[in-house]
């Protein structure tokens, strides 16, 4: 097919979204039917969106179409290039595995309290904001396309309203993204200053001195990152993803926080160009403080779509950390570091909506057949549940950075950028770039004992609880999404060099230059500085990680080998039976890394003595400091003033015209 056909592509992928969103209205009265029918649309969408994106990465080319709708004098202008095509993937394939994992999923809301019509078509109007927000080439749709993903995301995550945390958890949501909102509209509003459009191709040309560049750069950065979740902008991230609809949380997670970081990126390297490396230095600070505390209050959490949220605050650090280097490296001249760092950004986003998403599709598997969100009432899943658990494995090692899954190879591409450190002259740039590095060294491995911590408490061991000894495998239409997740996870783990050839052209685009010696060995070896500084071969450390088991496993099964199994009762220490109560639980697993870095958290901890016939009670509270030391006074003083001002309203209708006429009288003198 002619590549000039992708907008037209993505165009009909946004159709479908509406049509999710609509059409299913008419069939209330068969509510199980409707949902399957609204995302079997949205899977259709989801097939159209990375179709549309991948043909305008290979075909390395942009359209753009100019609708007549809107205001009489700025129309909608749509756009689609690689910068927008690659995230269009990224949301088309997270869309369609949810749309495969929603109707076997959603069943146990029909017949509910809330009606299944209003799930779906919010997620229609979601996911449709999010692929017009990739698509808008101008300041006016893009708000318009932001606001809708926000609003239409905050009736998700209200959805289940008649639980009080619900209605809190959605309320912090909404009030942040409006926030980042306004944010976002003022630093358009400063390009716009400048240029004589709203479009993004009037703003890029803008001439902007230093200072205000690095205004409208802050009120991005703000803006942008509260919606992606950066410390300390990511407190709505712990509180919305743990009530939202499992297939919702993936969407967020996977897919919206990318959309945010989308945005940051076409504004700071389009829109604003001419980077400084001031901006790099905060966005890579700001990026290894993320990743550091995301992955310690991940460690801590016994919730498991909780600690998930905390881990998404984690990987976008990660991806902030790439940001950071790029944009370091692009203002001091050495731009093909910079296509490095940003294409290992880039990497890293594709990868955390794979295993995001391919987790949070687990933990809802998990959370429907279990009954429970505390991960300490879980355990022995594996026996129950063996493909979710081999899937949720998957998504585990490739969140961890272990090879050969695809979050490895970004990590890798992270590390080899910020090594190459040694270029720059800048005594500043050359302690930070190392201590940022090993920041994202020491998240490396507090996110393997995280989520080795995960597997073992949920899938390993005794059921800790009725409902956990009684589970089953989840249908079939949820297995199928977690399954096709965990193959991308390894597939894009182990043909790097193919995936770094086709989003080179993104750094092409926006920095005209990109890698030019990632295969200098062949489509076998990434060599992305190199073939003499580094190299990475993922199939021979597949064939090799193969090649050991079976070695092992020739050797040490008991078949092969004389002596016979001898089974026998397990020593029981001499406390008696063995119990679920004897495992190691999710508290004792990070207690001694709580221990250590207890600063960083409000602990609480009680131990209530026995009583008539129960044994002692032992009780963890954990708070986030950043919430308790910055947002809960804010909200403290604000509710004070709103109080106060309140006494105003006396309802004296004398007092109320007073205050209109020296209002009046302010205002004429003021003009005057």
């Amino acid at each position: 097919m002619n590549a000039s056909m992708s907008l037209a592509i993505a165009q009909s992928a946004v159709l479908f979204t509406l049509l999710s969103a609509i059409l299913p209205l008419f069939l209330t009265r068969k509510p199980l039917l409707s949902a399957r029918f609204s995302f079997l649309l949205l899977g259709l969408s989801g097939v159209a969106a990375s179709w549309a994106g991948a043909m305008t990465l290979l075909a390395n080319h942009a359209e753009q179409v100019v609708l007549p709708i809107g205001l009489p004098w700025l129309h909608v202008v749509l756009r689609i290039d690689p910068l927008s095509g690659f995230f269009l993937c990224i949301v088309g394939l997270i869309t369609f595995t949810a749309a495969c994992y929603g109707p076997a999923y959603v069943q146990e809301y029909i017949g509910g309290s809330h009606p299944l019509g209003t799930l779906t078509f919010f997620t229609g109007l979601f996911i449709c904001g999010m692929m017009l927000v990739l698509l808008a080439a101008d300041a006016f749709s893009f708000m318009i396309a932001w606001e809708l993903m926000s609003v239409a995301s905050y009736f998700l995550v209200v959805y289940q309203h008649h639980q009080a945390e619900n209605r809190s958890a959605a309320f912090i949501y909404l009030l942040m993204a409006v926030v980042g909102g306004a944010f976002i509209l003022l630093a358009y509003g400063v390009l716009a200053g400048f240029s004589d459009s709203f479009t993004f191709a009037a703003m890029a040309a803008a001439d902007l001195s230093p200072t205000w560049a690095t205004i409208a750069f802050l009120l991005a950065f703000i803006g942008f990152g509260m919606k992606a979740g950066i410390v300390p902008l990511h407190v709505w991230l712990p509180q919305a993803h743990p009530v939202a609809p499992s297939h919702i949380s993936a969407l967020m997670s996977g897919v919206m926080l990318k959309v945010a970081i989308y945005g940051f990126i076409r504004f700071v390297y389009e829109l604003l160009g001419g980077i400084q490396w001031q901006w790099g230095v905060l966005v890579l600070l700001i990026g290894a403080a993320s990743a550091v505390l995301g992955v310690l209050y991940a460690l801590v959490q016994n919730d498991l779509k909780r600690l998930l949220a905390y881990s998404s605050v984690e990987n976008i650090g990660i991806v902030y950390i790439g940001l950071g280097l790029s944009m370091i490296f692009h203002a001091t001249g050495h731009t093909e570091i910079a296509a490095l760092a940003l294409i290992a950004a880039l990497y890293h986003c594709l990868n955390h909506a794979l295993f995001k998403g391919l987790l949070f599709l687990g933990a809802g598997a998990v959370l429907q057949q279990s009954q429970q969100h505390d991960m300490e009432k879980m355990g022995g899943l594996i026996r129950r549940m063996p493909v979710t658990a081999v899937c949720f494995l998957v998504g585990c090692i490739s969140i961890s950075a272990l090879p050969p899954f695809n979050g490895f190879v970004s990590e890798w591409l992270t590390f080899q950028a910020a090594l190459q450190g040694t270029v720059l002259r800048s005594g500043i740039l050359g302690a930070i770039i190392p201590v940022a590095s090993a920041m994202l060294a020491l998240t490396g491995a507090l996110a393997l004992a995280c989520f080795v911590k995960v597997y073992g408490i949920i899938f390993l061991g005794r059921p800790r609880s009725p409902q956990a000894a009684e589970a089953q495998e989840t249908a079939f239409g949820m297995r199928f999404a977690q399954i096709t997740l965990a193959l991308l996870c390894l597939g894009f783990g182990i043909f790097p060099t193919w995936v770094v050839h086709t989003i080179n052209v993104i750094p092409e685009h926006l920095m005209g230059i990109g890698l030019s010696r990632a295969a200098d060995n062949g489509w076998l070896w990434l060599t992305p500085i190199g073939k003499q500084t580094a190299s990475y071969g993922a199939l021979a450390v597949l064939f090799g990680l193969l090649l050991s088991w079976l070695v092992v496993y020739f050797f040490l099964h008991p078949l092969r080998r004389d002596n016979r199994i001898r089974t026998t009762t397990v020593w029981d220490c001499g406390f008696g039976p063995l119990s679920p109560r004897m495992q190691y639980t999710s508290s004792s697993f990070s207690m001694p890394i709580r221990r250590i870095f207890s600063f960083l958290w409000f602990i609480v901890e009680k131990i209530k003595p026995a009583e008539q016939g129960k044994g002692p009670r032992y009780s963890l509270q954990i708070g986030d400091w950043i919430w308790l030391t910055i947002y809960l006074p804010i909200g403290k003083f604000i509710l004070k003033l709103a109080e106060r001002t309140s006494r105003i309203q006396g309802g004296n209708l004398r007092v109320y015209l007073s205050y209109s006429f020296f209002t009046l009288l302010f205002l004429l003198w003021v003009i005057v």
